[in-house]
């Protein structure tokens, strides 16, 4: 078998598939082991059980698949035409969900095309295995991606290319062949710290180390019950989800939008305001995010994640009602995790009212609004 010739193929197959880039590594993290005790030793996996439960798995992918000696790794960039990011994030009666979660949910679509690819190594290798991996087994996917040349590890932790930055997913496929390897790349953050003093919650607390018990993605995602007041406040309109460490990287002026259809915005998450996320049932929830990574948190976080931005928006009557009405329905439909979170973000929109209460005309102006939009007389 001619396997320089043969990885050479699985490239083109691979980038026939809709990957952007695909590098091949060896599978010995063995140099990783020590900063992921450390980061588990730390705690900063919060409530992630998992990460600690599967501990140094995650830089030995032959004991997650015996018989692996090689690693292929692809990343597919998601970034749509006219992404418009800053904007909605700006608009604090806007609910902002991170780019990665607006479209179709990443997972099936990566893990579908690995196994496509998977199926076409097959018919060119007798007693070939392998088995693809989206985010979905403790696998050290940056460090895999860093190896197989895809690009650098930054300081946010996420992986960046010099032609593309950092708008792309990362999914492997682990295989039993012995391929040639790529070489990694050159680290290219230098004495950058964009990142770093931009994230809201200061979740960056070195370079290349996340505490996730402070990141908003895990508040808003991974994290099942309250969020700690402390961190409310920062979480700004933040509904599922942050880009802000993405958004400031210099590198992303590199980025390529992406043609897969898959991973362009849905119409119903897109630029929506708070209070209509807000007001979806369960039944809204489920359809509107049907097919969309969202969906696993589940309704009563997407209402707990809700709750704290409408207390972060602008003091308005109409957020202040809705809150009140939705807390006088706790006793039968609101669990008590969305209760409290209610009762927080009535707190915030009272205060706000209190400390800047409108002037007579504004009043005036308020009352005339709200006498129109139920259909009154104007001289009502």
């Amino acid at each position: 078998m001619d396997l320089e010739k043969l990885a050479e193929d699985i490239k083109t197959w691979g980038k026939a598939l809709g990957f952007q880039q695909v590098g091949i590594t060896d599978i010995d993290l063995s140099q990783h082991e020590k900063f992921l005790q450390d980061w588990l030793d730390k705690g900063y996996h919060g409530e992630m059980d998992y990460m600690e439960t599967r501990g140094m798995m995650r830089a030995r992918p032959d004991e997650l698949v015996p018989g692996t000696l090689r690693c292929i790794s692809v990343r597919m960039d998601y970034l749509p035409p006219n992404a418009q990011f800053a904007r909605t994030l700006k608009d604090k009666n806007k609910g902002y969900i991170s780019r990665y979660a607006l479209g179709r949910d990443y997972h099936k679509v990566i893990r579908n095309r690995l196994k496509k690819l998977g199926q076409q190594i097959s018919e060119h290798v007798e007693a070939f295995q392998s088995r693809p991996f989206v985010d979905s087994a403790p696998i050290l996917e940056h460090a895999v991606a860093e190896k197989a040349g895809l690009g650098w590890t930054g300081k946010h932790s996420l992986t960046l290319n010099s032609q593309a930055g950092s708008w792309f997913f990362l999914g492997e496929l682990l295989i039993n062949i012995p391929l040639p390897i790529d070489s990694p790349v050159e680290e290219q953050c230098g004495s950058c710290v964009a990142c770093m003093t931009i994230c809201p919650t200061q979740a960056i607390v070195e370079p290349y180390v996340v505490d996730a018990r402070r990141c908003i993605s895990y508040l808003t995602i991974e994290l099942n019950g309250a969020i700690p007041e402390e961190f409310r406040p920062l979480i700004g309109n933040r509904v599922y989800g942050c880009d802000d460490c993405q958004l400031i990287c210099p590198w992303n002026k590199f980025a390529k939008t992406t043609s897969e259809s898959d991973f362009h915005p849905r119409t119903q998450l897109t630029n929506q305001d708070l209070l209509d996320l807000f007001n979806w049932d369960e039944t809204a929830f489920l359809k509107n995010t049907e097919g969309s990574a969202i969906r696993r948190i589940g309704f009563e976080k997407w209402q707990r994640n809700l709750a704290v931005s409408l207390g972060n928006a602008p003091y308005s009557d109409s957020i202040l009602d809705a809150l009140q009405h939705r807390l006088s329905e706790a006793e039968t439909t609101v669990s008590e995790l969305v209760k409290e979170h209610i009762n927080w973000a009535i707190s915030q929109q009272k205060f706000r009212r209190d400390e800047d209460p409108p002037t007579a005309n504004e009043r005036k102006t308020l009352r005339l609004i709200r006498s129109v939009e139920k259909g009154m007389p104007r001289d009502a």
